[in-house]
């Protein structure tokens, strides 16, 4: 393997892929939001159905990734499909709807419900290039000597991705129709041209030997009774994974929203650009960590730094010391900026220890296979689940009055104090996972 090829390869992929992602999943809630007065209903519908479509798509274009035998060509043509889909959203505008619907509640809604079934589609290519055919690629170019360093760059990607999106948008009036037009056609284009860099830019794996089962059974057989049993660890660490996820799907999809919105910081990204930059590196180095220590030493810092993050951002928003939102300024935004560090960095390791583990306990030469069962663990359930819980907690969250007389919620602080008790339930069930292998160690000598 030509070791510098692929780690350009990793970086160029995954990065592009989760800026992608990014629009989808921060900015295309934003996106609703402000163009078109959406509800937390229909943010987390939304959520929702692009999670059962990125799994569908996952489990079907993962096997017949095994089945061919080839990774390459789904990573690049899926690219290239997936930049053309985000180029289509540039036509989704209300004054293009308003000319078919009457209304302008009525074109508002219309929107809101092309967006939610664009989305899908560009999910599906989406998932086809990354969820399924750049993740089993990962997996197949990599071993247990190496797997913690790519996977701490791998996973370190989606919050510089978030750097890049921020700085990026930051030029833009997101009030503006026009403004995601332009860029939408950028991204998309970034998309689509790393796509065609693909065809020379990645190396294909060695093609495996194609089993017996039929395109169908190697769909069925990660759910198959048997092979759950043969590989319990993969299975508990999915487990895992869905509740981590879970807790990050609470706050994540009303995360810009609450700090521009309900904190009122109109330069938010001046907060998060560091941490996110801070906890991408500190991701990056963790990554050796792993590879040294393995998952359970790894964890647990991981999930501290995630709920401590947690209690320090609903602290000083509220939810202690209430006269620090009313005062603002420094100090609400230290302890703010620290708690959004922790927060980040606990998510983004988290994600490198559960991915390398992860990909440890996939049996070897079905990497394709296994991917939908990695998308169920990290978008399918925390996706649907997520997110309701969010909106359950914003049930009856305070509404302002827009310029043109309709209205939107603000979410609130209490969003991260569901997303610590899903984390507590996690370091509960990796306490007691690590009594009982004690026990059976004890047992064994």
């Amino acid at each position: 393997m030509n070791t510098k090829k692929f780690f350009a390869a990793l970086i160029v992929f995954s990065l592009v892929g989760q800026i992608a992602w990014v629009v989808e999943n921060m900015y295309f809630n934003v996106f609703i939001y402000k163009m078109f007065n959406a509800r937390a209903s229909d943010i987390s519908l939304m959520v929702a159905a692009s999670a059962v479509a990125a799994t569908l798509t996952t489990i079907f274009i993962g096997a017949l990734s095994d089945r061919i035998g080839r990774r390459k060509i789904f990573m690049c043509a899926g690219y290239i499909l997936w930049g053309v889909s985000i180029m289509a959203f540039a036509l989704v505008r209300l004054d293009v709807i308003s000319g078919l619907v009457g209304t302008a509640a009525s074109a508002a809604a219309a929107a809101v419900t092309i967006v939610i079934i664009l989305d899908c589609v560009m999910t599906f290519f989406g998932s086809s290039a990354n969820d399924a055919a750049y993740n089993a690629w990962l997996t197949d170019m990599t071993d247990k000597t190496n797997r913690g360093r790519a996977e701490g760059i791998n996973s370190m990607m989606p919050l510089v991705a978030i750097l890049a999106v921020f700085g990026g948008f930051m030029g833009f009036d997101l009030d503006k129709a026009e403004s995601w037009t332009v860029i939408y056609l950028i991204i998309g284009g970034i998309v689509l041209l790393i796509g065609i860099s693909g065809f020379f830019l990645v190396d294909e794996p060695r093609a495996k030997p194609a089993d017996e089962l039929g395109y169908f059974g190697t769909i069925l057989y990660g759910f198959r009774p048997k092979v759950i049993s043969k590989n319990r660890g993969l299975y508990l660490t999915l487990i895992g994974f869905v509740i981590f996820n879970i807790s990050i799907q609470v706050f994540m999809p009303y995360l810009i929203i609450f700090y521009e919105k309900t904190l009122g910081i109109s330069n938010y990204v001046l907060i998060f650009a560091p941490a996110i930059l801070l906890a991408a590196l500190f991701t990056a180095f963790y990554g050796k960590f792993i590879d040294r220590h393995g998952f359970y030493k790894s964890i647990v810092p991981s999930l501290a730094m995630l709920m401590l993050g947690y209690i320090l951002i609903w602290a000083f928003t509220g939810g202690l010391f209430p006269e620090v939102l009313k005062t603002g300024g420094a100090a609400m935004l230290a302890p703010l900026f620290i708690g959004s560090l922790l927060m980040l960095s606990g998510f983004l390791s988290g994600m490198a220890v559960f991915g390398a583990e992860i990909r440890n306990q996939t049996p070897e030469a079905m990497a394709g296979r296994f991917q939908g069962l990695r998308i169920i663990a990290q978008v399918l359930i925390p996706g649907v689940v997520g997110p309701y819980i969010g909106a359950w907690v914003l049930r009856d969250a305070a509404t302002i009055i827009n310029s043109d007389g309709t209205e939107s919620f603000l979410p609130s602080n209490k969003i991260f104090i569901a997303a610590l008790i899903v984390a507590a339930v996690l370091a509960v069930g990796l306490a007691i996972a690590v009594c009982v292998s004690k026990k059976h160690e004890k047992a064994e000598v």
